[in-house]
């Protein structure tokens, strides 16, 4: 109400505006005069109406309120069943460029009013970003994850070996993991592969050879295409057999133990996940079932 008086030189015009009679807005303005302890504005009936400076500061504030009121409503669902608004998702940083350009081809087009921010990170950086109400939801492996989460399978994976071509394993179809015990790994340094990985030779009785430990899936593949050993990555959709740089590799198939699991989009299981990205979950879904199809 007051954030309209700075645009009119009348109660009248005010009024009109606000499709109110003069009386209720005069009565409106009194009553809110009084809740602030001071005049907000000056009312003559042969010189209009003016805002007094707490006035203006009021109406000013009163605008933002008004604005940031309208901002939200928009964000919802509206009658149409259209949707508008931010929506946050994580996405774990090995399979991130292999999954997140999918997710998002096409969807601006069905939802263009969503806007999508996408973090990478490791759990030890997504987990805790969840949590804290950062994230809407995460894209991550279903290994090790604490209790708390609702979640949604998007495809299933394996481990698999990645080696240089050259290497007598690789004329293997499938290699088993006694084979690779004394082998030099490359082995992927981030939670949690590093703990997987540790765990699947562990089970099996055997010691790993670690030759390098690096943060990226992109230098691990680096490394092997340049034979400075060999990696133990889950397999992803989009997946080509060479390096960054156009060098081959070969993926093999790891016979068993091969430390099946899924990746999964999770949000913490306290809240429903918001209609903004449960369409983007759905969205995600429909793109690695075309990309991809579950093992």
């Amino acid at each position: 109400m007051l954030a309209e008086l700075p645009r009119h030189s009348t109660l009248g015009s005010a009024a009109a505006a606000l499709s109110i009679s003069e009386s209720a807005l005069s009565q409106a303005i009194s009553a809110v005069e009084k809740i602030a302890g001071e005049q907000l504005c000056v009312r003559r009936k042969s010189r209009g109406v003016w805002m007094t400076p707490a006035g203006q500061d009021f109406a000013t504030r009163a605008a933002r309120i008004v604005a940031d009121a309208v901002e939200l409503a928009n964000s919802f669902p509206r009658a149409g069943g259209s949707l508008r608004g931010p929506v946050a998702v994580g996405c774990f940083a090995s399979f991130a460029s292999h999954v997140v350009p999918s997710m998002l081809e096409g969807f601006r087009a069905l939802h263009p009013e969503v806007e999508v921010a996408v973090h990478v990170g490791t759990h030890d950086d997504l987990l805790p970003a969840l949590e804290n109400g950062e994230l809407d939801m995460a894209l991550v492996y279903d290994l090790f994850l604490p209790t708390g989460f609702s979640k949604r399978t998007i495809y299933e994976t394996q481990l698999e070996v990645v080696l240089h071509p050259a290497h007598p394993l690789a004329a293997r179809e499938s290699i088993e993991l006694a084979e690779l015990e004394a082998e030099p790994l490359v082995n992927y340094e981030s939670s949690p592969s590093t703990e997987n990985t540790r765990k699947l030779f562990s089970e099996a009785g055997l010691h790993p050879r670690v030759a390098y430990s690096l943060p990226q899936v992109v230098l691990v593949n680096a490394m092997v295409g340049r034979g400075l050993g060999y990696g133990l990555l889950m397999s992803r959709p989009n997946n080509p057999p060479h390096t960054l740089d156009g060098l081959p590799v070969a993926i093999r198939k790891l016979r068993p133990p091969n430390s099946p699991s899924a990746v999964v989009a999770i949000w913490p299981r306290v809240s429903d996940l918001g209609p903004r990205a449960s369409a983007l979950l759905e969205h995600c879904i429909s793109a690695m079932e075309d990309a991809w199809a579950p093992l």
